[in-house]
């Protein structure tokens, strides 16, 4: 998939192409479901498929103060874009001066004089330009004015597709970034698997911390502080370390030794050691011969054992976390 972060990176004779616009911040399996059908009928139609998105989250911009907590970065975003075989996504740095364009100026500029689309999908709800004065209709209108359809995506639900895991599905309600902050607020973390298609990440460098896990027997890998994907509730859960780059930075290629390990992992301010400072801290299964100071990893959460408690002494936390060893280990077994 190529990714472009400048207009001037797409080829002049890009095109023709179905353009696409969102946030997609998770890549859910409702956006899921519309890139693939789009990609599909892209190749049916001998065109490219391309998607339109923002970084950082317009909401980051506009309201800071309100801006929710984004489930993955760009570097997951990508990744998960590509997985739906999308040809390419155009990432665009959103700034308050790119805010000010009118309606006109956005698809006269990026979508039609760039991508050369054919056809733009987008939702009923889809507002663009300045002070969001572009909706539905003055879509259409610039289609009819530009020479290019407009497909609408009605929302997808979650009796709209079958789960792959055979879980039972929901109540009706539509698949959405916002579900699955509600789920991780909670420390859903299998609730949010459910909507997203795979397990919840978060990803990292692996830093120094108090060397209090290795002290007690269980050596953790913990998480900077500027990780990205949205942190759940406090507690313990059973997940997986992935290696993506190595401490020079290098990729971790598949197959590699291990490279996803299995991993009971805390996320929390460590309460009976008073701590203040909320942490991801992973600690890989019967081994304390890893060195992942200063690599890159991704923490998949795939379900939460407990949440954090504060223990009278460190004897009575060595006997619970030797339990959610044991916990975990039959999770992730199963």
């Amino acid at each position: 998939m190529l990714v472009w972060t400048e207009l001037s990176q797409v080829p002049a004779d890009f095109g023709p192409s179905v353009v696409t616009l969102g946030n997609f911040d998770g890549v859910h399996r409702g956006h899921v479901a519309v890139l693939t059908q789009m990609v599909a009928d892209a190749r049916r139609a001998g065109v490219r498929a391309v998607a339109v998105t923002f970084t950082p989250h317009p909401a980051q911009v506009h309201r800071p103060d309100e801006a929710p907590p984004l489930l993955c970065g760009d570097e997951d975003r990508l990744e998960l874009l590509a997985a739906t075989g999308l040809d390419a996504v155009l990432l665009v740095t959103y700034t308050l001066a790119f805010a000010r364009q009118t309606p006109e100026e956005f698809v006269s500029r990026w979508l039609v004089e760039h991508l050369a689309a054919r056809t733009v999908v987008v939702g009923r709800d889809v507002r663009f330009g300045w002070k969001n004065s572009g909706d539905l209709s003055t879509m259409r209108a610039l289609g009819e004015r530009f020479g290019f359809d407009v497909e609408v995506i009605d929302d997808v639900t979650p009796s709209a597709g079958a789960d792959p895991a055979g879980a039972e599905v929901p109540p009706a309600r539509r698949w959405s970034s916002t579900w699955v902050r509600e789920l991780l607020e909670r420390g859903d973390v299998a609730g949010a698997a459910h909507v997203l298609g795979r397990p919840h990440r978060v990803r990292g460098r692996v830093v120094h911390g108090d060397a209090r896990g290795r002290d007690l027997g269980y050596p953790t890998a913990n998480l900077a502080q500027d990780a990205t994907g949205m942190v759940p509730a406090d507690g313990v859960y059973a997940g997986r370390l992935r290696r993506v780059r190595d401490a020079a930075g290098a990729p971790v290629p598949d197959g590699a030794p291990d490279r996803v390990l299995p991993a009971a992992v805390s996320v929390g301010t460590n309460p009976t050691f008073d701590g203040t400072q909320r942490r991801v801290e992973a600690y890989v299964l019967d081994r304390d011969d890893l060195d992942l100071y200063d690599q890159e990893v991704v923490v998949e959460l795939v379900e939460r054992m407990r949440p954090t408690l504060r223990f009278d002494s460190v004897e009575e936390l060595c006997v619970q976390m030797a339990r959610d060893v044991e916990d975990v280990r039959r999770v992730l077994d199963a």
